[in-house]
């Protein structure tokens, strides 16, 4: 976890924040929002709100008192303490890239495979600024789709010791992840008491929940485990091509599905969630890291603290190039440093992303996670005290010299500075010497070396046997067979890609 103690970047005055309010207000109440599943329905009429249909036409102050249940922080249980998590307040967790199912590395663009599923959970564990695996850095296209939930989440647990995201949806699936959650914790009560397994639910915006992410809704609210409500707007396509529009669809649809996870379990831990970007208006693909995304997630994080809720920032380090190149770098850059300036507790999408979404990129990954490590040495507050103003040096060196000799220079000269791993400060001569090669070429060697040094963390032998035989047994339930690897993983060689 990262403390993040800077000053806040709030970018509406409070003219701004009434005439959101009252737009949220409006469409909530006159437009409402859809609910696909008569659980849902029933929950929102019992508690006094219209149901029309399936469409929920909320009474704002309702929203509110439901919202104002959910605690502003709450920790998050990994099987080893040491990976503990605070979510909320001044801490900020990171996760790698989750869901596309393509990957680059080396220049080569194919589908994603279990095998490189498992080197990106190793480099997840062997990074230190990475909090969580998420729930899926890439899709396992070798693994059947029905049992796919369950590999995933076996091998999160055996190669990383730090919390991860369950899968929304199907109910089943839900289920399966909540109850190796257990298996880990030790049982459905201690996951309640240590809730220890999250999931991210997408609205199906514009104002609709949809039954797949309505069961995961309630799976993960029932058994007492956090969920992190985010709509998926890109101005253009899924919201109004302006960015206060975008804000008041953003606002109305996170309440709506965070009152639900109250009326399930009052006081139940919950994230705001936003994704808010762009789309092309010439090509209508998407588009990330522009000026519009910025400013909604300044904007997003204000409403958060307003509401006071922890809060997901749309990114991550997001771009639509399809290259480890400038555009993928300040697009990236952008969006993380964005996250940073709004306070965001959690960052997803932040290490690998390329390609819109579509592509985990193993050079991209480090590149990232380089990105990450220099955001956090920025926002950390500089100890500004007698003995930083270093006056010795200055008494040592006098008028006109160098402070590379001094005494201060040399008891600090190790750590007085961040040092990039990949980035480069050679002269032209020895850039030349080692080759002329870029920024995406060394990327390559350091991931590679990320995943030689692999460690498995331990797991305790009846666990893993028990996951073990819970993963084997729901397969054959589903009519489906899974190869699982037995006893600790190697690392891989050089020459895997």
């Amino acid at each position: 976890m990262f403390l993040n103690s800077m000053p806040r970047l709030d970018v509406l005055s409070d003219d701004d924040l009434a005439t959101l309010d009252a737009g949220w207000e409006r469409l909530a109440a006159e437009v409402g929002v859809r609910f696909d599943h008569p659980r849902a329905l029933e929950l929102f009429q019992a508690a006094g709100q219209t149901v029309d249909g399936e469409v929920v036409h909320f009474d704002p102050d309702f929203l509110r008192a439901q919202v104002a249940l959910a605690p502003a922080s709450f920790h998050l249980h990994a099987r080893s303490p040491a990976r503990n998590l605070e979510v909320g307040g001044d801490q900020m967790i990171f996760a790698a890239t989750n869901g596309p199912p393509f990957v680059r590395a080396g220049g080569e663009r194919r589908d994603g495979t279990m095998a490189d599923l498992e080197r990106f959970l190793m480099m997840t564990q062997m990074t230190d600024v990475l909090d969580t695996p998420g729930r899926s850095i890439v899709e396992p296209n070798d693994v059947p789709l029905d049992v796919r939930h369950l590999v995933r989440a076996l091998e999160a647990i055996r190669l990383t010791d730090r919390v991860w995201s369950g899968e929304p949806s199907p109910q089943r699936s839900a289920e399966d992840c909540l109850a190796m959650a257990g298996i880990v914790m030790g049982g459905a009560e201690a996951l309640l008491e240590r809730p220890a397994v999250f999931c991210n639910i997408n609205v199906n915006s514009p104002l609709h929940y949809d039954v797949r992410m309505l069961e995961g809704l309630f799976a993960y609210a029932d058994a007492g485990q956090p969920v992190i409500v985010t709509p998926f707007l890109l101005m253009g396509a899924m919201a109004p091509v302006t960015v206060p529009a975008a804000l008041v669809q953003q606002t109305a649809e996170v309440l709506a599905g965070l009152a639900l996870v109250q009326l399930v379990r009052p006081g139940a831990p919950c994230v705001m969630g936003s994704f808010l970007s762009a789309t092309d208006m010439k090509s209508g693909a998407p588009s990330f890291g522009g000026p519009e995304s910025a400013f909604g997630l300044y904007a997003s994080g204000q409403l958060a603290r307003r509401f006071g809720l922890p809060w997901r920032s749309g990114g991550g380090t997001l771009t639509a190039s399809q290259t480890v190149d400038f555009q993928a770098g300040y697009e990236a850059f952008n969006t993380l440093s964005a996250a940073f300036l709004s306070g965001a507790n959690v960052c997803w999408q932040s290490a690998g992303w390329l390609e819109g979404g579509l592509v985990t990129c193993f050079e991209k990954f480090v590149a990232d996670v380089e990105l990450i490590e220099l955001l956090q040495q920025q926002f950390a507050p500089a100890a500004i005290d007698e003995a930083s103003l270093a006056y010795d040096a200055h008494v040592e060196v006098g008028q006109g010299g160098h402070f590379f000799g001094t005494e201060h220079t040399l008891a600090h000269f190790r750590d007085c500075f961040w040092r990039p791993t990949i980035g480069s400060t050679d002269n032209i001569d020895r850039w030349r010497k080692n080759g002329s090669r870029d920024y995406a070429s060394r990327s390559e060697d350091r991931w590679r070396a990320l995943v030689e040094s692999y460690q498995q963390p331990p797991l305790d032998d009846a666990v893993e046997a028990e996951l073990v035989e819970f993963v084997e047994r729901r397969a054959r339930e589903l009519g489906d067979t899974v190869s699982i690897r037995h006893g600790p993983v190697q690392p891989a060689r050089r020459e895997a890609s």
